[in-house]
């Protein structure tokens, strides 16, 4: 797709296209910057850098998008961003660029013609701070509180009795104040395995990443669109073999990536990144046999 250099402040709050007789933005609510070595695995640095270009720490941009789904039944927000309660060091060592009111991606769902008290769900990937960090705001008091108060909250529920667990491989992704205030609240509701959320949304388990990992399918007359979090990130990771160093179980993640992918060629569906610089849609290129993206 072309070497990224960088996010500029040029990146739209909202972009807007139809799935079918839905609509859907891509709201950009910021962005951070990643280890690129991290971000790409096994893949060695003189590759992956033709495609998103390190800063001097070794860390590539990577946007914080999110997605929101107007069906016929409810506003329905696909992760939520990192959030205002980290502190400086935290902000700095990720490079987060998140700043709004209160944070980037309140002015997206405002620049999309609505505002946070209108979202009806809110569907967690995973529980990671990049992905569910705005599930909470941190208010003008210092109180925690849920930052979409008319919401219920979907997440797989093996998801979030994972990032519950004591385990130190995993806890500087999982931080309890991402969604301990929305169990507090009552706004949880857990699913297990593939569901359909609202019509025309649901939510498919794709293991790899965590193993509660989700993605979210949007689907009307015919015509789908997927979210595909953190199973392909970015455009580069659309190519098989190119999984993060962050994934748990890599080979997982390799055999969902070849099914998925396989289903969405034959179907013919807009895959959405969540992390990617630049890009926030794209369909695979039905004429090459291995996965490629149609140039935009």
């Amino acid at each position: 797709m072309g070497m990224i250099s960088d996010i500029t402040s040029e990146q739209p709050l909202a972009r807007t296209t139809h799935v079918g007789d839905l609509r859907i933005h891509a709201l950009e609510a910021g962005f951070q910057r990643l280890d690129g070595g991290a971000m790409f695995g096994v893949v060695p640095k003189p590759l992956w850098e033709r495609r998103i270009a390190p800063d001097e720490r070794n860390r590539i941009p990577l946007a914080l998008r999110c997605l929101l789904v107007e069906t016929h039944d409810a506003l329905v927000l696909v992760d939520t961003g990192v959030g205002n309660k980290e502190n400086k060091k935290f902000r700095d060592i990720y490079g987060i660029e998140n700043q709004g009111d209160p944070t980037r991606l309140e002015d997206a769902i405002r620049a999309a013609g609505h505002t946070p008290d209108d979202v009806d769900v809110v569907i967690n990937t995973h529980l990671h701070f990049d992905h569910a960090g705005g599930n909470t705001l941190r208010d003008e008091d210092g109180q925690v509180r849920p930052a979409f108060p008319h919401a219920r909250y979907m997440v797989q529920r093996g998801e979030l009795e994972f990032a519950k667990l004591p385990n130190e491989r995993i806890r500087a992704s999982y931080m309890g104040h991402n969604y301990e205030p929305v169990e507090e609240a009552g706004q949880w509701e857990l699913v297990a395995g593939e569901a359909e959320i609202v019509p025309g949304v649901t939510v498919i388990p794709t293991p790899g990443h965590t193993p509660h990992h989700q993605s979210v399918l949007v689907q009307s007359r015919g015509s789908t669109a997927c979210f595909l979090a953190d199973l392909i990130p970015t455009t580069a990771h659309v190519d098989l073999p190119w999984i993060m160093g962050y994934d748990l179980e890599p080979l997982v993640t390799l055999e969902t990536k070849r099914a998925l992918l396989h289903r969405a060629r034959q179907e013919e569906w807009l895959l959405i990144f969540e992390h990617d610089p630049t890009t926030p849609w794209a369909h695979l290129d039905p004429d090459q046999p291995r996965p490629t993206l149609l140039t935009q």
